[in-house]
């Protein structure tokens, strides 16, 4: 079912934007991995929602619990169950939404495959599902710390609307990220960023761009020919993300204006191992992790909720207004930046356990 991501690193996430909670289920963790609460919080808290001036202000501690597959701060080999409560719920937000369907939203195609839906803050389809995906990459990044400690996944803000961080991925520090609300790669740069979603929330707007990955220190060797390849599962986690439009990884869509002899990555003997002299590849060649670093670039829509009027049709087809209400975030991408992350830590979790069980 499409509630489920992984072939032996499984995951399964359940639960609705304004229930009672909402978690993941983790089924295939090797055991004896050390794991506590504390290890899996910092991420939530990277991905909460109320934590500056440019996202959404509701206020949600996300404190995380283990209920299953732990014991005495480590893995058992068992399903690990991990769920966080909904407190600051405000479902009356939502009411207008109960009868009119909002532009951009989920609200007609969920209506239109289920034949129900659950109208509160868009419930299942809401990007607080996105939690239980986080929490999982926490237990795959503790996993990794073992088995590959030179493993760093490091995601920011490399455009919003049109501006663009002038920044070489290879350089991007996880430090400098983190060193400001807006996840920008040059911290220096970052203000007049965090000017222009303000001055676009001021207006009852809303905003996209892009967010880049780059994933340093993975094996040669992950992924699969043909159907599972490695940057095919990327671009499915990706574009399994709420708001997400767009996938690409090396050149992508900048290498349709190439020729061949100026794309193709040369082969170089460096250290004691193959490299390659350029990486438009982007890390991976015939679907399989070539050793360099992996860099990909997710495009997100603006926020289809935002506090202005906008024409829709209510649910018995009668043409209406929908003024928004509710509490979201101007632009998606600075708590975006986590969720790519997760997502890239569960793909390659999953491959670096099925090579492992085929190659030994």
């Amino acid at each position: 079912m499409g509630n489920t991501f992984g072939t032996l690193f499984g995951i399964s996430t359940w639960g609705e934007s304004h229930g009672g909670g909402v978690g993941v289920v983790i089924d295939g963790c090797p055991p004896r991995i050390p794991l506590n609460e504390s290890m899996i919080q910092k991420d939530l808290d990277r991905r909460r929602p109320g934590q500056s001036k440019i996202v959404t202000p509701r206020q949600e501690a996300d404190r995380c619990e283990i209920l299953s597959g732990v014991f005495q701060g480590k893995t058992l080999g068992t399903p690990i169950s991990i769920w966080v409560k909904n407190q600051d719920q405000r479902p009356e937000a939502y009411t207008e939404m109960q009868e009119m369907y909002r532009p951009s939203h989920a609200d007609y195609t969920y209506q239109a495959k289920f034949g129900i839906r659950n109208w509160e803050g868009g419930g299942r389809s809401s990007a607080r599902e996105t939690i239980g995906r986080v929490a999982a990459a926490a237990v795959a990044k503790q996993l990794f710390r073992k088995v590959l400690p030179k493993l760093e996944v490091v995601a920011y803000v490399r455009q919003v609307h049109a501006l663009v961080a002038k920044v070489e991925p290879s350089a991007v520090s996880a430090t400098e990220v983190e060193s400001n609300i807006v996840r920008w790669p040059d911290a220096k740069d970052a203000e007049r960023v965090i000017r222009l979603i303000q001055r676009v929330r001021s207006k009852g707007d809303s905003v996209g761009g892009v967010v880049e990955c780059v994933l340093r220190g993975v094996p040669a060797g992950l992924g699969e020919p043909v159907f599972d390849r490695l940057e095919a599962d990327l671009a499915k986690a990706m574009l399994s993300l709420p708001a997400s439009k767009g996938f690409e990884l090396g050149s992508g869509f900048a290498g349709t204006r190439m020729l061949g002899s100026e794309h193709n990555d040369a082969f170089i003997m460096k250290g004691g191992r193959v490299r390659t002299v350029t990486n438009r590849s982007g890390g991976v060649q015939g679907g399989i992790s070539n050793g360099e670093d992996i860099v990909f670039r997710v495009a997100f829509k603006p926020v289809a909720t935002i506090a202005q009027a906008q024409s829709t049709v209510s649910v018995s087809g009668k043409k209406a207004e929908l003024k928004a209400r509710g509490r979201h975030d101007p632009c998606v991408l600075p708590r975006a930046v986590p969720m790519v992350e997760a997502m890239a830590h569960l793909v390659l979790v999953d491959h670096y356990l099925r090579h492992k069980a085929q190659n030994g």
